[in-house]
């Protein structure tokens, strides 16, 4: 008897765990992303890098275009030793290598500060949407913006409205 009871217990324990609905919400993270207030700051900041980078690098091309001018003219002249024409030649080969090298280290470190200002950002959004999901009792969250949603269902629900209320945006 008491054997059968226990294993009455036991099934249905297992019954009661199976039946319970499991919750499944989804979220647009990059609508999200995209009105962040802290998102508009960090972009400000690059454009202020990138513009000052810009100008530079017009600086640059411009001090280089009429270098090219001048000694193109001299090299033109028949009576421009060809020591000088060579040594043109040189300066004007390392003034673009390093018009290159410029460009290659500015990009990277657009890269780095977008990176480091974008990533606090993308945290506080993380954070967000696992309080959500734990104060929600939902066992996924998956996200739109990634593209691995195929169906939506009727009973998954759309928590962006209470990701975007947790980060305090309307």
């Amino acid at each position: 008897m008491f054997k059968r009871f226990m294993l009455l217990a036991v099934m249905a324990t297992t019954l009661c765990l199976g039946a319970q609905a499991q919750k499944f919400g989804f979220v647009n993270t990059n609508e999200i992303f995209n009105v962040m207030p802290d998102k508009v700051t960090a972009e400000n900041t690059l454009k202020q890098v990138s513009d000052k980078y810009e100008a530079e690098f017009k600086n640059l091309q411009e001090a280089f275009q009429k270098k090219m001018t001048e000694y193109e003219a001299a090299d033109q002249d028949p009576s421009t030793p060809q020591a000088i024409k060579d040594r043109h030649n040189q300066e004007l080969q390392e003034d673009y290598m390093k018009i290159q090298n410029f460009q290659q280290t500015a990009a990277q470190d657009l890269q780095k500060q977008q990176d480091t200002l974008i990533a606090p950002i993308t945290q506080k959004l993380q954070n967000a949407i696992q309080a959500v999901g734990a104060e929600g009792g939902y066992t996924f969250i998956f996200d739109q913006a990634a593209g691995s949603i195929l169906y939506t269902g009727t009973n998954a629900e759309d928590v962006s409205a209470k990701v975007k209320a947790k980060l305090g945006i309307k």
